[in-house]
């Protein structure tokens, strides 16, 4: 397997167990009372990441040369995922969900930016088809992502606003 394939089966696999993890921690947070808010933005999201993907492998030769130092940018921005979901714990969905009543959270990168998560997730859609230089995906996924997230965010920011201090 090439080192590229072997990537994305990666980022494949990722998404995978995190889609579990989002899984069992929304079903939890359903039967506590929360609420999801814009659930009409999350196949949208979906459909978005699934081409992404797709495109990685269709669009992107399997002996393409990989850029070693976005390599490395791809591995800080996985830590960083895993410093977001370490910091939401069973709070953390692929879905906005809130529980009314329960404090936001506060530590970990949310102590400086409000949706680290999202930040990184930018990052990922443009710097990864960059690691195989097809510049061209990462204009078209970063762009439309972008969009997506700014609807994504006013749903979210209007959900938390009542449990803003």
């Amino acid at each position: 397997m090439s080192i590229w394939y072997l990537l994305v089966a990666l980022i494949v696999v990722q998404r995978l167990i995190e889609l579990v993890i989002a899984r069992i921690n929304t079903k939890r947070l359903m039967a506590e009372g929360a609420v999801e808010h814009g659930a009409g933005h999350y196949p949208v999201i979906v459909a978005l990441h699934t081409a992404w993907l797709v495109s990685l492998v269709v669009f992107i030769s399997a002996d393409a040369i990989i850029n070693p130092i976005l390599l490395v940018v791809f591995i800080a921005l996985q830590l960083g995922r895993v410093w977001v979901l370490t910091s939401l714990g069973r709070y953390w969905t692929t879905r906005v969900i809130t529980v009314p009543g329960k404090p936001l959270v506060k530590r970990g990168p949310f102590r400086i930016v409000r949706h680290p998560n999202y930040l990184i997730v930018e990052a990922e859609l443009i710097v990864v088809p960059l690691i195989a230089g097809a510049w061209e995906l990462a204009v078209v996924f970063g762009v439309a992502n972008a969009l997506v997230l700014a609807w994504r965010i006013r749903v979210e920011e209007q959900a938390l606003s009542p449990r803003r201090d």
